[in-house]
């Protein structure tokens, strides 16, 4: 299955300079946050692939302007294609905007899920836009990622954790787009990325 990962940064490929055809192989595509609804939208109706999302800290508009034709996976698992897909969108607290939240905060929210994890038998694919702490954050306070996402991942171990918020030019280009914990590849979606899976 391949899967196209947006975040962060609308791609001229795929909006600006975009060619009949160029999104049909993706069978599903995912948002890791910080990107207009207008551009979900166009993904959606030219890929004709289901797209799911998940909340960036600078996502004021979709409150009042959702991406149409998109789910928003917020504190929700979902099943596609037989892969249990986790959202847990939104940024550490570092200037009380939307769509910010303290590690406790972070923390119930994945406590909440507990049953739904446990009922699933799991969950294959976890979408955030902040990363793990210490896995692809940023040294400045707003990138840094969330602690309680690593315990999380020892414990469920899925296939992957996608997540935006470190644009790939930040540290002079020294940011690597996959990093592993254990079994759990670690993807920044920064921009574009495909996963096959």
């Amino acid at each position: 299955m391949k899967i196209l990962l947006v975040s962060d940064k609308e791609s001229p490929y795929l909006w600006d300079y975009y060619q009949p055809g160029r999104l049909s192989e993706y069978e599903l595509m995912i948002s890791c946050g910080d990107l207009s609804s207008k551009y979900l939208s166009f993904l959606v109706t030219m890929g004709r692939a289901p797209l799911l999302y998940v909340h960036g800290n600078h996502d004021r508009t979709y409150d009042l302007h959702p991406p149409e034709g998109c789910d928003c996976i917020e504190d929700k698992l979902v099943t596609v294609k037989g892969l249990r897909i986790l959202g847990l969108g939104g940024s550490p607290l570092y200037s009380g905007g939307p769509h910010q939240y303290t590690e406790r905060q972070m923390k119930r929210r994945i406590q909440r899920l507990r049953f739904k994890l446990w009922r699933a038998g799991g969950v294959d694919i976890v979408v955030t836009h902040a990363p793990a702490a210490g896995y692809g954050d940023g040294a400045d306070y707003a990138h840094r990622g969330f602690e309680c996402l690593v315990p999380f991942l020892d414990k469920y171990k899925p296939r992957c954790l996608v997540h935006g918020h470190v644009h790939m030019e930040y540290g002079g280009g020294n940011i690597r787009r996959e990093l592993r914990r254990g079994p759990t590849a670690i993807i920044n979606a920064s921009e574009r990325y495909v996963l096959e899976i």
